[in-house]
């Protein structure tokens, strides 16, 4: 009996309840077509994935091709009915005919499809080619599900030990602790730290030579600024002599293609940022090496010889910094800004990798700091005396930014002085030379000078750094002042680094310590 209402002429298009049926029996030729084609199917899935062999369905058909979430709107009309029928019904398989073509689906993992719009009549054995696709598919859509969940694994565990760096960076050694025992190993204490140097794309190759070499035993994390460094804590045995021989670092160095290794000494991991400064200068050293590795040679240290003599002035210089107030929740307070202050000082540009924030955000930061501080940061004498008061204020050890702030407020002097980089700024004038006249900062600016002078020292190595420092650390300038090239400039900075055993021309550059023992020189009026 027919449906009331029904138009008896009109033709609906027809949808199986069953599973597309099976084509009649195809003679040899066919069935040698069928296997060439499953073969190809085959080959370009596990060179392509699951775009490459929708794509290549597409062009062996003729027609639409593609993969269709059930119940979405989002394909051809013909093929999104023929997918919601396919749902209604609970079929794997289905057909439906429009006018001048037909939908052909077949049912995949979950509520996908996979889906073809063909021209009627469409080529012999296509619905035969789609079921065979159809069973690579599935198992080439779960392979990709499955790389992508191990992706997003590893990409959490990156982020969680790059989180630990920050922590120890900041001496939060309780926390850090508790979020290694989760990733393992455990921190050792003490220990000594790597900084691998290997090619871009080349991390995760070392990271797991370094496993192997360490029977598991080192904490190993991605540089969160340099692409191509690799941190890693080893446990160190008792400290001692042999400092030359490292095998670890020799194995790494030969293993690692066109890399290099700097390691730091022997050191406690509460002392992380000093490590971290010590491996980051030792690899300056080790790039010019036949051997390729290095460990960081021991020498004065700034922060000690300027403790005493440095502190009160490093608060009292910071303390605007300190407490300052946004106008706004969202702009940032004293702890961001001090961070960025710390971080940019160190790796420049680079900051923005580490703080996680666009450049122009940073550049934005620096002259609101600028602002508070009263000073122009593109001046070689500001920025070593902002590193040396952050250095010498709580939080502000090694070279990664964060720790707390704190200190009295302070007037300052703005009246400008003379260095060994031209007029200095009103920070510098804020007490700097008082500090840097005191006796210890005087030995310490001695011994640190001396190599420059010493037997080992390439001729015009003194004035060389001399008129780098004078020029703000730019090489262009610089190599005008000395008459050179620029090339010419920079090969004289490379070599010493290696006498100075100290990083000039990658930050975290030693620029600052040198521009501050050259100015206590002056004022101890033991410049030549």
């Amino acid at each position: 009996m027919a449906d009331r209402g029904r138009d008896p002429d009109r033709r609906e298009p027809v949808i199986p309840h069953h599973p597309i049926p099976p084509e009649t029996p195809p003679p040899a030729d066919r069935l040698r077509s069928r296997a060439e084609d499953v073969l190809k199917l085959h080959r370009v899935a596990h060179s392509g994935g699951s775009a490459a062999l929708v794509e290549w369905l597409a062009a062996r058909l003729g027609g639409w091709t593609g993969v269709l979430d059930v119940g979405g709107t989002a394909g051809p009309e013909l093929a999104v009915r023929a997918a919601v029928e396919l749902s209604a019904r609970g079929v794997r398989s289905a057909v439906l005919h429009g006018e001048r073509s037909s939908a052909l689906l077949f049912a995949l993992d979950g509520s996908r499809a996979l889906a073809a719009v063909l021209d009627r009549p469409h080529r012999p054995g296509a619905s035969a080619l789609l079921a065979d696709a159809a069973a690579v598919l599935v198992l080439v859509l779960r392979a990709e599900e499955a790389e992508r969940r191990e992706e997003r694994a590893e990409l959490a565990e990156s982020r969680a030990r790059e989180a630990v760096l920050h922590l120890l960076m900041n001496g939060r050694l309780s926390t850090a602790h508790q979020i290694a025992e989760a990733l393992c190993p455990s921190l050792p204490d003490p220990m000594r730290m790597y900084v691998v140097e290997c090619r871009t794309g080349a991390r995760g190759e070392v990271a797991r030579l370094c496993g192997e070499l360490t029977d598991g035993r080192a904490w190993i994390v991605r540089c969160p600024v340099y692409v191509r460094h690799l941190i890693v804590l080893v446990p160190a045995g008792p400290a001692g002599p042999g400092a030359e021989h490292d095998p670890l670092a020799e194995a790494l160095a030969g293993a690692v293609r066109d890399g290099a290794v700097g390691v730091s000494g022997h050191l406690r991991l509460r002392d992380a940022p000093a490590a971290y400064a010590q491996a980051f200068h030792a690899l300056a050293v080790a790039r010019s090496r036949a051997g390729r590795h290095a460990r960081f040679g021991p020498g004065p240290e700034l922060e000690l010889a300027a403790h005493a003599a440095g502190t009160g002035w490093a608060e009292a210089l910071l303390a605007p910094l300190h407490a300052y107030e946004p106008r706004r929740p969202q702009d940032p307070g004293a702890q961001e800004l001090r961070a960025t202050a710390h971080a940019w000082l160190n790796f420049g540009s680079h900051a923005t990798r580490l703080l996680k924030v666009h450049r122009n955000t940073l550049a934005t930061r620096l002259r609101l700091i600028e602002s508070v501080l009263g000073t122009d940061l593109a001046r070689l004498p500001e920025q070593a005396a902002l590193s040396l008061a952050l250095r010498l204020t709580p939080g502000g050890a090694g070279t990664f930014p964060g720790g707390a702030a704190g200190g009295p407020a302070g007037p300052s002097d703005r009246s400008g002085q003379s260095g060994p980089a031209g007029p200095s700024g009103p920070i510098v004038a804020a007490g700097l030379d008082g500090v840097l006249s005191h006796p210890d900062l005087v030995a310490w600016a001695r011994a640190h000078l001396a190599p420059l002078t010493g037997r080992d020292a390439p001729p015009g190595a003194r004035d060389t750094v001399r008129a780098w420092l004078r020029n703000d650390a730019h090489l262009v300038p610089a190599a005008a002042a000395l008459g050179i090239s620029v090339p010419g400039t920079r090969k004289r900075l490379t070599r010493i680094e290696a006498l100075l055993e100290r990083s000039l021309l990658q930050s975290p550059s030693a620029r600052y310590d040198l521009w501050l023992a050259h100015r206590a020189e002056e004022l101890a009026g033991l410049t030549a």
